[in-house]
């Protein structure tokens, strides 16, 4: 009994892996609501969200929180989002939210090894499409929530929770309408979001990542048409041939090397990790202009290459209608990843500079959605550091911006910063988010659901 006893309180230190038989009434919590999450189906072909947000309702409702102060917000069928709050007796500070979206990418059961919305523990994992992005984070700020209400916790501010739909399958029903008609129900001085996490390499924890930025996603058309003709005669103006002259020449293209307060934190924090020879790779790239040699040596490895750089990729290609035909129209899809500050349209001349072909038309596909980047002030870094030496020493706190995207920009251009930090890690060289068998370790997801209490709670006391 002492075992068990002595292994629950290394748990809570993130030192000791979890079995059934060891959890705390908190961690059990946890692990049902974050079960009860994975097995909702919230893709967004045939998923339910509001489900998934009426049960999570169902839950502070039962553990004593007032009607007033838990919403589910339907603007579109099946697209329900949570917004709860825990109010304080005193507040003296505007509120904190802490945000995380419950739909998740398509999971074709064909592709899996293990049925994809079953929860599944199997070698000290759990699985199911979910388990990283984003439900883990979810059910853990709904299992605080409750923790906090049951332990009279007496917050300086309003702790917010907001579990959204949409950011996997189009942000129309998520963030982007509770911005626009529930302002008040998630306005916040700062939000707390995914986007960073932990990384593992080699089984040793290195780094505990802030996201602070976010690169500006932006995808274009490129489009060749001609007469075409009977595939027997064929002739040099192929629209194929003229596209794919127009790729290559992309795949070639290296833009610019620019830094921001985030993203030059994140190469300098990051040589702490490095080999000698790396580090002084960063001593040369972060100086202006960057060293030529050094540049050269992060372009080859594509984390850091896409950290200091837009990037443009073709990603799709469509073209010709029938084999015995010359093709009379050639698409391709690029998917460009612009850095904060660099103006979207901007990158659109590059592209057709480089190209240099009248005949290509490039089209955006929608408009893009810059953010500006948040902060890295005292207030959201000091806590995130103690609190990750106390439980992983030596751990690596870095700032990082992001080559994806998250809800996190629309609040930032809303003048509301957001940092991505969960105490989530995962094995740099296994990542299964979005891909099939989808795992959360068991030790990281309770050691994230103590690592998020902590940092809550020194956000929001004095």
């Amino acid at each position: 009994m002492k075992t068990l006893r002595l292994c629950a309180v290394l748990l809570a230190m993130g030192t000791c892996a979890a079995g059934a038989e060891e959890l705390t009434p908190h961690q059990a919590l946890a692990k049902s609501i974050f079960q009860e999450l994975i097995e909702i189906n919230t893709t967004d072909s045939v998923g339910d969200n509001t489900r998934a947000a009426q049960a999570m309702a169902d839950r502070l409702l039962a553990a004593g929180f007032a009607a007033d102060d838990v919403h589910v917000i339907v603007p579109a069928e099946r697209k329900g989002n949570l917004v709860a709050r825990l109010r304080s007796p005193a507040p003296t500070k505007r509120p904190i939210l802490l945000l995380a979206h419950i739909d998740v990418v398509e999971a074709n059961p064909e592709d899996w090894t293990v049925p994809p919305f079953t929860f599944l523990e199997r070698d000290g994992y759990y699985y199911g499409r979910g388990t990283m992005d984003d439900k883990a984070q979810a059910a853990i700020h709904v299992a605080n929530l409750i923790r906090w209400k049951s332990e009279g916790y007496r917050a300086n501010r309003d702790i917010i929770v907001a579990l959204t739909a949409d950011e996997e399958g189009g942000p129309v029903n998520g963030v982007r309408h509770l911005l626009a008609e529930h302002r008040e129900l998630i306005d916040a001085a700062f939000v707390i979001n995914e986007g960073g996490g932990g990384a593992i390499r080699d089984g040793r924890r290195i780094v505990n990542s802030v996201q602070a930025a976010e690169k500006v996603y932006q995808s274009y058309i490129l489009e060749v048409t001609n007469r075409g003709g009977h595939s027997s005669l064929p002739r040099a103006d192929n629209a194929v041939y003229q596209l794919a002259h127009a790729l290559v020449k992309i795949s070639e293209l290296h833009f610019p090397v620019q830094f921001n307060e985030v993203s030059r934190a994140f190469f300098r924090q990051s040589m702490a990790t490095m080999s000698p020879d790396q580090a002084a790779h960063v001593e040369k790239l972060l100086r202006t202009p960057p060293d030529p040699e050094s540049v050269a040596h992060f372009q080859g490895i594509p984390a850091y290459n896409s950290r200091m750089r837009t990037t443009c990729v073709v990603t799709m290609l469509d073209a010709g209608h029938a084999e015995n035909a010359l093709p009379q129209r050639a698409r391709a899809t690029v998917n460009c990843r612009i850095l904060p500050g660099v103006p979207p349209n901007s990158v659109r001349k590059v592209l057709a500079r480089v190209i240099d072909d009248a005949q290509i038309s490039i089209t955006p596909i929608l408009e893009p959605t810059p953010s500006p980047a948040s902060p890295l002030s005292e207030e959201i870094m000091a806590p995130i550091m103690e609190i990750t030496e106390a439980m992983w020493p030596g751990v690596v706190v870095v700032p990082t911006m992001s080559t994806g995207a998250t809800d996190g920009l629309y609040f930032r251009n809303e003048g509301i910063p957001v940092y991505g930090v969960s105490g989530l890690f995962g094995d740099i060289d296994d990542v299964r988010a979005h891909g099939r068998d989808e795992r959360i370790a068991k030790q990281s997801f309770f050691e994230a659901l103590e690592f998020l209490n902590r940092l809550t709670r020194a956000y929001t006391s004095d």
